[in-house]
């Protein structure tokens, strides 16, 4: 099998791209990249030397350079995406561009090359938000809130209509927040530890009360390459970790684990459209694969932290430049008027 991971080098793309080369030994890898500010050649230098492991610098929305990456490819894990939502809300041009555009210039490519299998990696957030109970299925309608998940939306329907329309080999699978090593930045889990390992600022938006089911990425590695392997064509499989937990709880357990005190926290201005809860329903993906997270949250957070705090160098290195620009302009005038206690809520509760 000779695999081209689009995005291979960024968090979830490069996990995976070293998780196939260990578990897949007979199986070749091309991790294509263009290398903005979230990929990062870094992330795999350690496989350079790997002869069953290439890297494809290009763009997933230039039509040249994915034909030539996947001229000998047999599958595409698409992992490429503009993923942060803050982001989106400041700029969504870049999320149209890159993970609708992009996504029909992969679909496009695989279709005239007869590419075997297609696996467009998705987010809980098309669905929208949820209440106070209940669980994703994967039949729910979307109902994107965001600029970020309504382009992901959109590629999942793109993706749909390839396989109806070109009996394209494709299949989505939708994951709940993964976590773990090299993950950038500017999400929650490696802010909060970059953050307290320098006694900054702890920020938590609105009250701290949103809830989101969180997965370490090398159980969604497993889970991925299952689906890849042996998934239906045009179905929808859910990836979850069965680990909900409110911002504020995961705040709190990286303060014990960094030793840092509760008195750095600072509720801060909420953010449009925030979504109140996620919670996957991923039996579906159990009962026909046989899949299930193997790592509690709190072993995984804690692997994470120490991840972070033995990887000082690669924190500096990634946490420089452009993403103190985003983070000055995204935090600094939230954090001017931040409070000690809890502020209203800006999300929909529904």
């Amino acid at each position: 099998m000779r695999l081209l991971i689009t995005g291979g080098c960024g968090f979830i793309g490069s996990n995976f791209v070293r998780y196939v080369l260990k578990a897949r030994s007979e199986w070749e890898v091309i991790a294509f990249d263009l290398l903005t500010y979230s990929g990062n050649l870094g992330n795999v230098t350690d496989l350079v030397q790997c002869p069953r492991f290439s890297f494809f610098k290009g763009d997933i929305a230039d039509r040249d350079a994915v034909a030539t990456a996947a001229a000998e490819a047999d599958a595409i894990v698409n992992f490429a995406a503009e993923s942060h939502v803050d982001r989106s809300i400041l700029e969504a041009t870049p999320f149209v561009r890159t993970n609708i555009m992009g996504t029909q210039v992969l679909l496009e490519a695989a279709r005239t090359l007869h590419i075997r299998r297609f696996l467009q990696i998705s987010t809980d957030e098309v669905y929208g938000s949820l209440g106070p109970t209940g669980r994703f299925r994967e039949g729910r309608a979307l109902t994107p809130n965001s600029p970020y998940s309504a382009s992901k939306a959109a590629a999942d329907l793109l993706v749909r209509a390839y396989v109806q329309t070109h009996a394209l080999p494709a299949i989505v699978v939708r994951s709940s927040n993964a976590y773990g090593p090299y993950q950038f930045p500017e999400k929650l889990i490696p802010l909060v530890i970059t953050n307290a390992s320098q006694g900054k600022p702890l920020p938590v938006y609105g009250d701290g009360l949103h809830v989101r089911d969180w997965v370490h990425v090398v159980d969604l590695c497993e889970a991925v390459l299952l689906v890849l392997e042996r998934g239906r064509t045009g179905d929808v499989y859910n990836v979850g970790g069965g680990n909900e937990r409110t911002n504020l709880d995961v705040v709190h357990a990286i303060a014990e684990l960094t030793g840092t005190s509760k008195s750095l926290i600072r509720f801060v201005q909420d953010r449009p459209g925030h979504d109140r809860r996620y919670a996957m329903d991923f039996r579906k993906l159990q009962t026909e694969l046989g899949w299930r997270p193997r790592r509690a949250f709190e072993d995984g957070l804690r692997e994470t932290v120490a991840w972070y705090a033995r990887q000082r160098a690669w924190v500096e290195s990634v946490a420089s430049g452009e993403y103190r620009t985003y983070y000055e302009q995204q935090y600094s005038a939230r954090l001017a008027s931040a409070t000690l206690t809890p502020q209203t809520s800006l999300a929909t509760a529904t």
